[in-house]
């Protein structure tokens, strides 16, 4: 008798929760059904692949070479299944997208439309991820593609290059402030700006840290959504691309002085990865769209930045 899948699953849900009565809740058994089954499997393998000794349950050392093959042959499995039931004409079938979030209120909607409208067959599930999460996602298998920063990519991690995103001072359509700025001028401004969990917000810290320049930071939001309408409807001014300012009423963008450096947005996917119809026809939509679409930044690029 060899192992079945169910017992890789078990061992990885055991492994995960460290526990047996997580992992068969999780799982939906009972926990001696459960238990009974990981004993199989460590007598079908020959070796104790749990260390049951302590206060949580834990992988011994050859549980943890073990699961890390079932893990890749999960994945693999899943992926073969995914080809298996790529429809090539684009008639059905699902693509799991994720983005950073500043790219949601002027890129991805306009992409999903354009692509729902050629292909309304297809499943469209789509998450807004920090950058970590969103390669440790790609390699993993739950995500096809994610839009993103060129930068240092996890090993194993392919990114290709779309275009160049500018950054710049985005006011209520009230706002006095003239374009360019001087830098300098930041320092008398009250501004709203995404927290520190967006790579956005290291970029601007380290353009105002440069520049000896310390705003007054009035509202942290960690929503793009919600820095929008608060200063749409406030005196407040942030830091966003100026094609946000561009798609939505009642903004303006205004050009800094020295400009921001520029960042450059990436297609990111597994090295080596199974591509799907879905997939190769949304990547072949994102590369046309940026090139015949989006307006070229309106600022020479200055440096390169490592997105965190």
């Amino acid at each position: 008798m060899t192992p079945e899948l169910r017992h890789l699953r078990y061992l990885l849900a055991v492994a995960e929760h460290g526990n047996f009565t997580r992992a068969a809740e999780d799982l939906h058994l009972s926990q001696p059904t459960l238990s009974q089954q990981i004993r199989q499997l460590e007598r079908l393998v020959g070796v104790p692949l749990l260390d049951r000794t302590g206060r949580s349950v834990r992988l011994t050392d050859a549980g943890a070479v073990y699961a890390e093959h079932a893990r890749r042959a999960l994945r693999e499995l899943t992926a073969a299944d995914r080809a298996v039931h790529d429809v090539e004409d684009l008639a059905r079938g699902t693509l799991r997208l994720a983005v950073t979030p500043t790219f949601t209120p002027y890129l991805v909607g306009p992409l999903i439309a354009e692509f729902r409208a050629g292909h309304p067959g297809i499943t469209l599930e789509v998450s807004e991820n920090a950058q970590e999460a969103m390669e440790s996602a790609i390699l993993a298998d739950d995500i096809d593609l994610g839009i993103a920063f060129l930068g240092t990519t996890s090993p194993g991690v392919e990114a290709t290059p779309l275009f160049e995103e500018d950054l710049s001072l985005v006011v209520g359509e009230h706002s006095a402030a003239r374009s360019p700025l001087p830098i300098a001028g930041l320092g008398d401004a009250e501004l709203a700006l995404l927290s520190r969990d967006f790579a956005t917000r290291g970029h601007i810290d380290d353009y105002l840290r440069a520049h000896a320049v310390t705003p007054r930071i009035a509202v942290q939001a960690n929503a793009v959504q919600s820095v929008i309408e608060i200063v749409r409807r406030t005196a407040l001014a942030t830091v966003l691309p100026p094609a946000i300012a561009a798609a939505y009423p009642g903004l303006r963008a205004i050009d800094l002085d020295p400009p921001m450096p520029t960042r450059t947005v990436a297609l990111l996917r597994r090295d080596q990865a199974y591509r799907t119809a879905a997939t190769r026809a949304f990547t072949q939509l994102t590369t046309a769209w940026v090139r015949d679409r989006l307006p070229p930044p309106r600022i020479p690029r200055q440096q390169n930045e490592t997105q965190p």
